[in-house]
Parts: structure tokens; sequence; C-alpha cells
């Protein structure tokens, strides 16, 4: 079944790094779109960062950009965040999505596939 899970996440101080990995299963990884999302308590999920099927384009969130980078594996058919220079604002649960379409400058698309998440805490 289609599915997609990532890892990586974890609690760092201010300023800290982290590198989150979502790996996708069954499914032509290499047609779809890649995102990253966050939702915080109590707040909306947010469109982090997005990258197209071959990896040529992509788009970060400006709230991140300048310290997050998206990219993809698509030999291995994982997606990779790296985040740099966290802030206690980057606390929430981060999700990896895919869709079949996207207009990556605005993070629009049929986001779906949902993975389950990974937790990440950054502390002042």
């Amino acid at each position: 079944q289609v599915q997609l899970m990532e890892s990586g996440g974890g609690s760092v101080q201010a300023g800290g790094s982290l590198r989150l990995s979502c790996a996708a299963f069954e499914f032509s990884y290499t047609l779809y779109c890649m995102g990253w999302f966050r939702q915080a308590p109590g707040k909306g999920r947010e469109g982090v960062a997005g990258i197209t099927p071959s990896g040529a384009t992509t788009y970060v969130a400006d709230s991140v950009k300048g310290r997050f980078t998206i990219s993809r594996d698509n030999d291995k058919a994982i997606l990779y965040l790296q985040m740099n220079n966290l802030k206690p604002e980057d606390t929430a649960m981060y999700y990896c999505a895919r869709s079949p379409w996207c207009n990556i400058g605005s993070m629009q698309g049929n986001w779906g596939a949902w993975g389950q998440g990974t937790q990440v805490t950054v502390s002042s």
C-alpha cells in the first residue's frame, strides 16, 4: 500500500540542526511532487517546503527561508528536509505528503498519502 514514513525528528536547542527524512513505499515516487508540512499545537497546517518530481524546482516558506533546504533522492525514493539554525517557533509535528501535480511556488497541489509525522521540539 502507498505509504510515507517520516523520521529524524527530535529535541534540540535553538540554533541546532536536524535532518528529516521521508521514505516512500509502493508508488511511482518520481512522478510526484513532494512536500513538507508542519502543524504546531493550536495552529493550522503550514506548507514548509516543496519540490517538483525531478527535483529541479523547490520552494521554501518565507518563515524558514535561508534555514531549511528540501531535497529528494529519486533512486532511493527518499525526501529530505535539512533544518539549520532552528528556532523555538519551528516546534511542530512535521509531515510529508505527495501530490500528482503542484504549483510549487505556492504549495498548491492535491496533497495526500500523509505520513504519521515526526515531532520537532526546539528549546530556547
